[in-house]
This record gives structure tokens, sequence and C-alpha cells, in this order.
């Protein structure tokens, strides 16, 4: 059964109402929701992205799938486990995730993005260093990819009504209610759409990041960089307004994270791009001649395999449209001459 509830943006539009639910279709009595929906569409277009650029950061775009798809597993781990390791930790919260729920729970929410960085970056550092794939000119194909994955996924949190902010000024715009929203606030007022903010910020961070990759990179990791620093930023100033952030004490987790690691990212850029200024040289793999070599024998192989199935199936197609032997066996036997002979006179 799909409930439907409403979300409204009453100064939009003369009144913005949607009556939608958390549950996209079902199959089989299984309850498909618009989040898990809404995420794959991100974590596939993120991948489609890295996969199409990957040439031009000198990767093999095998290689930036699998090192991606390592990522994505270490992501969902991590996400996972940073907010229920926060959640327990909290002395607010009376009910605790245990060893089953940390896992049978996951259908009730609790991913933390942040927590997702993380473990996506980690299990793809070790999976290159064990595959030895360059790992500097990945991240920042990850970097863009998190963007395009963040500022789309974050509309889960929409159709979820979750992921929201303080109460605002009731004149303003933007300010969003709806039927759980009104349930939890206690009463009809407007919140901040946090959810909103932040995919505004990381598609506009996408625009930047993605002109910058191309005609301004100078070095390895410098988007990942400045990824972070993009991302850090936005996500400090948009965790003071929301009023579900994970806490430890009074203070909140992933905006104190968002902050130093923000910090720690432009301090990094910083040194590396007057190093890079001071050297006159740009420090990028796809300049190198391994990086080359390596698409172009890539390159070829794939050309080789194509070649290859063609073959196979023009052959497939000729053995199908070729004549049969036992046809042309009948076509060509003799035939019984005895009609002709007949009219001849002649007896048999």
């Amino acid at each position: 059964m799909i409930f439907i509830s409403y979300i409204s943006f009453p100064n939009l539009f003369g009144g913005l109402k949607l009556n939608i639910g958390r549950t996209a279709f079902t199959v089989f009595g299984l309850n498909i929701y618009w989040y898990g929906v809404v995420i794959t569409a991100a974590i596939i277009l993120g991948f489609g992205y890295a996969m199409k650029r990957s040439r031009q950061f000198g990767m093999i775009a095998d290689k930036v799938f699998d090192a991606a798809a390592a990522g994505l597993i270490g992501g969902f781990i991590g996400a996972r486990l940073y907010y229920v390791t926060f959640y327990n930790l909290n002395p607010d919260n009376e009910t605790k995730y245990n060893f089953i729920t940390y896992f049978t729970g996951i259908r009730d929410g609790g991913l933390a993005i942040y927590g997702g960085i993380i473990g996506a970056a980690l299990f793809a550092f070790v999976y290159m260093k064990l595959k030895k794939i360059k790992i500097l000119p990945v991240l920042d194909l990850g970097g863009l990819g998190f963007l395009i994955g963040i500022g789309i996924g974050r509309w889960g949190n929409f159709f979820n009504q979750e992921a929201y902010g303080a109460v605002m000024k009731n004149e303003m715009p933007w300010g969003m209610t709806g039927s759980r929203i009104a349930s939890e606030t206690g009463g009809s007022v407007l919140v901040h759409p946090c959810f909103l903010y932040e995919s505004l910020w990381c598609l506009l961070g996408l625009a930047v990041l993605h002109f910058y990759s191309k005609k301004l990179r100078t070095f390895d990791g410098e988007i990942f960089l400045l990824f972070v620093t993009w991302y850090g930023t936005g996500r400090a100033f948009n965790e003071s307004l929301r009023t579900d952030s994970l806490m430890l004490g009074s203070l909140r987790i992933s905006q104190i994270l968002a902050a130093v690691t923000a910090g720690a990212a432009i301090g990094i850029f910083i040194y590396f791009k007057k190093k890079v200024v001071k050297s006159g040289k740009t420090a990028l793999y796809s300049q190198t001649e391994e990086s080359e070599l390596a698409i172009i024998a890539y390159e070829k192989k794939l050309k080789l395999d194509k070649e290859k199935a063609d073959a196979k199936k023009a052959l497939k197609k000729e053995d199908e449209t070729a004549p049969s032997i036992l046809a042309d066996a009948g076509d060509n036997a003799p035939h019984n001459d005895t009609e002709g002979a007949e009219e001849n006179g002649e007896n048999y």
C-alpha cells in the first residue's frame, strides 16, 4: 500500500503543494522508495560523468569504473557506520542501534554523506594501491562525481521530508512544510529546505569545477582538494541550520568535520599551487608518456575486440543465410524422365 503525504511551498508559485509519498512503486509487495530511486539515479550519473571524462585525466575508463565500484561499496559502509556510531554516542537518543538493526534498520534511513565520502575514499584508495592504479587523477574524477551524486541525491531527502532546517520567517518564498514536517515541528510553520541549499551548492560547484578542470588544472589531486573545500564550506553553513544533526554533546559532528577538512584542503591546495607556479610546469599524469601509451594500448584492444565481435556476428549471419545442403541435393537430384519418354513413344 502506498501512503500519500503532501509537501508544500506556500509562498512559491501561488502556493505550490505536491501530494506525494515516500514510496515510488511496489514490486512483489515490497515498497521501493523514492529515496532509493533518486540515489540510484545519482550514482549512475556520477559514474557516467567520471567514465566519460576519464581520458582527459589520463585514465582508462575501465580502471576508473573498478575504482569507483570499490568506492561505492566503501561509501555505503562508511555512510551507515558514521551515522550509527554518532547516533549511538548521543546520550539524548533513547533508542540505540544494535548489531542486528545496524543492518536491518537501513530501510528506515540512517546514512550520513560525510561518512560515505570517507568510506568511498578509503576503499578506493586501498583498491587502487593493490591494483597499482594512479590515485590522484581518480580522486579528481571522484570529486566531480561526488558533486553530481550529492547534488541529485539530496532530492531523496525531499521525498522523505528530512534533512530540513530550523523554522524560518513565514514570508520567505522558499519556506517549506509538509505533512511529516508539520507533525514533527508541531504546527504550520515554514522551515529551511536544507536539502535544496546543499543540492544547489553542489550543482553550482560542479559547474565551477567542471570548467576549472578543463582550463585551469595544473596538478593531480587539485580538483579533489577544491571539491573538499567547496563541499566542506557549504556543509559547514548548511549544518548550522539543520535540526537533525548528529551530535556529540553540544557539538555538531558534521559541521566540525566540514570546517576542518575544508580548511585543511584549501591550505594543501595553496601550497601545491604555489609550488607548481614556481616551477613553471604542470604536474599532470594525463600529459605523461606512460598515460598516453596506456590509453593507446587500451583503445587498440577495444578496437581489436570489436573487430572480433563483428567478425563473429558476420560468420553467424552467413551460417543462417547459407542454403541447406539437403535442399541443394534435392534440387540437383536426377528427375524421373518417364513422362518425356512416353511423349516420344518410348516404352519402358
